[in-house]
């Protein structure tokens, strides 16, 4: 076990890097399909997407923009409202483009919906999002989740983009840690 591995106290693998590639080349597929064609805008939400959208983008086989967007949590507000300061907002003209938003993980809903309406402020064709993980049970809002790579439960993971604590997002594989980190 390596030092990463063992300082995360990892559990188990989740998802292993041979089935997200997998994944990501099938979801590449299906974008690329869907958007035939089309003018697409890739966004990226700052930081825990970043693997992932960096193999979904590679997978896309379409002339695409790319751009990111970042934002913060702001303490004990996010998680009960979904409302997050934007640190870095796109800076590529959306309107009138199709955008597909590339998150890592989406569980209630809550700030990818704040993320949505930020960016339907600058009047895009349309917005849909992918994610490579999705809890289902948990999801609060209606969003447009076209494209999701796996589905999880409560669970706490790491791994490919997802971190705890700033720690274990260069994990190649999706791993679950514990709920609470030990000493």
């Amino acid at each position: 076990m390596s030092d990463l591995e063992e300082s995360m106290k990892i559990e188990r693998i989740i998802y292993t890097e041979e089935q997200i590639k997998a994944k990501v080349q099938e979801l590449g597929t299906r974008i690329t399909n869907d958007f035939k064609g089309k003018e697409l805008v890739v966004i990226c939400v700052m930081r825990g997407a970043l693997y992932f959208f960096s193999d979904l983008t590679r997978a896309i086989d379409l002339p695409i923009k790319i751009d990111t967007i970042g934002f913060s949590n702001i303490p004990d507000t996010t998680s009960k409202t979904g409302i997050v300061r934007i640190t870095k907002d796109v800076d590529i003209d959306i309107t009138d483009k199709h955008v597909l938003v590339v998150e890592d993980v989406i569980r209630t809903g809550l700030t990818t919906a704040y993320i949505t309406q930020n960016l339907e402020m600058k009047k895009p064709a349309d917005i849909t999002l992918c994610t490579m993980l999705l809890n289902p049970d948990r999801i609060l809002m209606t969003i447009p989740v076209k494209y999701y790579g796996f589905e999880i439960n409560d669970q706490w993971v790491a791994g490919y983009g997802i971190d705890y604590e700033e720690v274990g997002r260069n994990l190649p594989y999706i791993a679950q840690i514990p709920k609470a980190k030990k000493d």
